[in-house]
This record gives structure tokens, sequence and C-alpha cells, in this order.
């Protein structure tokens, strides 16, 4: 019987996969179809929920199948990451009119995210005492406890390193490990890696000219082409929300969330009213906030389900460009970057409530003044490299603790509530990267407010 289950929850998920088949070949919008598979997803997902246990092995061996959607579509976005940075920045730096273009350009990018993440660490401990949260507060159980000792383990790899010790490793000393994805800081080793790349062809534009040109057009071929594939993966978007999304609503423990119920209000309280922040910035730089949330929405929804800012960046760059006005360098350098530093939630919201939370234990009063802006300090300066992946806020909250001297233990006691909680962490943090490409591109006037208004530009009929 439960194998015949199996099959109708397949057969359930190909007749949904085959509507949005169907709207695409009517035409219908790319918004328009991402939200109706995160529609389709949420209802299925609570029907799965309604007929089985999320733990039962109907769930489980759907989900594997569905997974083969849903991860699938996550790991093309993952192959083409690292391509799109390299041919984009490269590209965009060859095309700048000197190389303290590409200073500004980064200095006012991570000037905003390192601004609204100690925003963001303010708005937290606020909420978190508002809340009235303590960890003492929530009981443990054996998963719970079991967590605790492999965050005390993980810890040890932390502490070993130093903030300046931890910043050494954004150096490529071994570019084409990091183009593997082997660190946690491969990402903006990259990055940094293909910027010298671009300068060095800014070098030798005059002295050797030809070999210049033979090099930019090469660029040029390559970044069409992977161009093509960023297209071609995008148009897979609203398949792999509906699978993502599906598997994430037949899956939660809703007993669980109930029990730490107050924690998880008071983390979408935070995530909210950064976002509501995030708005009010982009207002005061001149742009229309509705008309900025209308066109980032299907790109937030992708980073929601599939909790990856990194995943996010093929999305996030386009979106950037062709719907936002944003130049290819801004665009590239914010979605980057904010893919690995300032992440306003998983590096500036979670770490901070953890830690007032945490403080009362030890017999620390997180009201006090000097506790807080130590704190704020703190997880600015280490939300430099944090992952751009599921996993990255409990290395930032390993950060944090350890250096307030705080016991890192206690963060398992979230363990429950960590994948509904993540999700939202991850679209504050993509709209927080293109927030500041958004904000750097009008500092740098860069930005097209033709393209930023015109509200009929998808991203299906962006490129052909």
């Amino acid at each position: 019987m439960e194998t015949l289950w199996i099959i109708i929850n397949i057969v359930v998920m190909l007749g949904l996969i085959g509507l949005l088949i169907w709207m695409q070949k009517k035409n219908i919008s790319f918004t328009k179809r991402v939200f109706t598979g995160l529609g389709l997803g949420i209802v299925f997902g609570v029907i799965l929920q309604f007929l089985f246990k999320p733990d039962s092995e109907v769930i489980g061996k759907s989900v594997e199948w569905f997974n083969l959607i849903g991860y699938g579509y996550v790991g093309l976005l993952q192959m083409i990451v690292i391509p799109l940075i390299m041919v984009s920045i490269i590209s965009a730096i060859m095309n700048l009119n000197g190389v303290k273009n590409l200073g500004k350009m980064s200095f006012s990018i991570i000037a905003v995210l390192l601004l609204t993440t100690a925003i963001a660490a303010s708005v937290s401990i606020v909420t978190t005492l508002s809340f009235d949260l303590k960890a003492i507060d929530i009981q443990s159980g054996d998963r719970e406890q079991a967590q605790g000792v492999k965050l005390e383990e993980r810890l040890g790899t932390v502490e070993d390193k130093s903030i300046p010790q931890q910043m050494l490793e954004f150096i490529p000393k071994n570019p084409f490990a990091d183009m593997t994805g082997a660190r946690s800081s491969s990402t903006l080793a990259v990055v940094i890696f293909a910027a010298f790349i671009g300068v060095a062809v800014l070098g030798i534009d005059r002295k050797k000219p030809k070999q210049a040109q033979i090099f930019r057009d090469l660029i040029d071929a390559v970044y069409a082409v992977v161009m093509r594939m960023v297209t071609l993966v995008l148009r897979l978007t609203p398949y792999g929300i509906l699978a993502l999304i599906t598997k994430t609503i037949a899956t939660t423990q809703v007993d669980e969330i109930l029990k730490l119920i107050n924690f998880v209000i008071a983390s979408y309280v935070a995530l909210i009213v950064m976002f509501i922040i995030h708005l009010i910035l982009i207002t005061l730089f001149g742009f229309n906030p509705l008309v900025y949330l209308k066109k980032v929405l299907p790109t937030l929804t992708f980073a929601f389900t599939s909790r990856s800012s990194a995943a996010t960046i093929p999305l996030n760059v386009e979106t950037q460009t062709r719907k936002l006005g944003v130049s290819q360098g801004i665009a590239n350098l914010s979605a980057t970057f904010g893919a690995t530093i300032g992440q306003n939630g998983c590096a500036g919201i979670y770490p901070a409530m953890l830690a007032v939370m945490i403080a009362p234990t030890v017999g620390i009063d997180p009201t006090s003044w000097s506790f807080i802006l130590k704190l704020i300090l703190v997880v600015v300066i280490s939300s430099f490299g944090v992952a751009g992946v599921g996993g990255g806020a409990t290395f930032a909250s390993l950060i944090v603790l350890s250096t307030m001297g705080l016991p890192v233990a206690l963060a398992g006691l979230l363990i429950s509530v960590e994948p509904l909680i993540d999700m939202g962490r991850t679209a504050l943090n993509v709209n927080d990267s293109m927030t500041s490409g958004l904000i750097s591109s009008k500092i740098l006037k860069e930005n097209d407010q033709k393209v930023y208004n015109n509200d009929k530009i998808d991203l299906d009929a962006a490129q052909v």
C-alpha cells in the first residue's frame, strides 16, 4: 500500500509540473509561473502533511523523487555560479574606465552590506529583548543535546583562527581548488582572482593591445555562452520552487515548531522589520519600493525555498541587471559579496538573537550598553566570509558566541526550527545584496532608471 501511495504522489507531482509546462507554452509570465509553483507546492505539501506523518516512509520515499527536481535545479544553479562570477567580473572590470572605479564599486557595496548588518543586529537585539527570549526557558531533548555537542566540536576549528586569520582565507592561494567550492570562502576567493585577471587586462591594454584584444574577444565569447546557460537554467525556476516547497511543507514537524513558536515569531518579526528597513533605504535613494518589490519577489521566493544565497547568485544578477537597471559589474559584485559578506539574516539577526538569549545563562546582562555595543561590533566583523549555503548562520553564530565568551552548545536548542527560520534568513540575505547593488548603482550613477520603471520586462524575455 505504501508503494502505491508513493507512486500516486509522484504522479501528482508530474501532473503539477505538466501544468507549469502548459502555462509556459501559453506564454504566461515567468513571475506568475513562479508564484503558481509556490502555491501548488504549499497546497500539495499541506495535503501530504494531512495524509501522512512527516517522518513516514511514504513521505521520505516521495521526497527522494521530488528532490530530483528541487535539488537538481539547485545543483544546476550551483553549476553555473563560478563560471558566471568569473566571466562577469572579468568582463565588467575590462570595461571599466580605470581601476579606481573597481575600488569605488567594491567600497560602496561592502559599506552598505556592513551598515545594514549592524542595523540588523540592533533590530535583533531589540526584538529578542521585547519578546523576553531566554535560552534557559527552552527544553532540551536528546536531539538538541546531540546538536550542542556537534557545535562544541565544530567550535574547535573556529577558535583556532582569529578574525584576521579568517580574513586571510579569502586570498585564493589555489584558485582552481576554489573554483570547486573547496572552502566556505571559495566564492569570495574566486571574485578576487577574477578581479586580478580583469585588472591585469587593463594593465596590458597599453603595452600589448593586440594580446589584450584577443583575450577580450575570448571573454566576450565565453560570457555569451555562460549567459545563455544562465537563461536556460533560470527558466526551470517554477519547477524547482514547486518541488522544494512541497518537500519543506511535507517534512515539517509542526509539533516541534509549536514548542518554539515564540522564537519563530520573534525571528520573523526581526526579519520583516529589517526587510522594511531595506525598502526605506531604497526609497531614500529615489526608487519606488513597490516597483522594487514586484520585480524581486520571484528571486526572493527561490531564495526562501532553496535556503542558499550562493545558488541564488545567477537569479540575483539577472534580476538586478534585467529588471532593476543595475550595471553588470555592480550586480555581479553585490550578488557575490552579499553571499559571503554582511548577510543580514544569517550573520546579523541570528547570531545577535542567540547571544542575547544565552547571555543570562552565564550571568551577563544583555541590556547593558557595553554588551550591546560589543555584540554589534563583533557581529559586523564576523560577517565576513560566511558561507552562502545552509549552515552559514551556524558558522557565524559560533564565531560570535565564542568571541563574546558565551557557551555555543545552547544554540543546539533551536535545531528543530532551524530550517523554517533559515528560509526567511536566506531571503533577507539575498534582498540585502540586491539592495546594496541598487543603492551603489545610484551612488555611482550606473543605474538605468528606464529599465527600473519598465514593468513589462520579464526574465524569460530578457534574453533570446
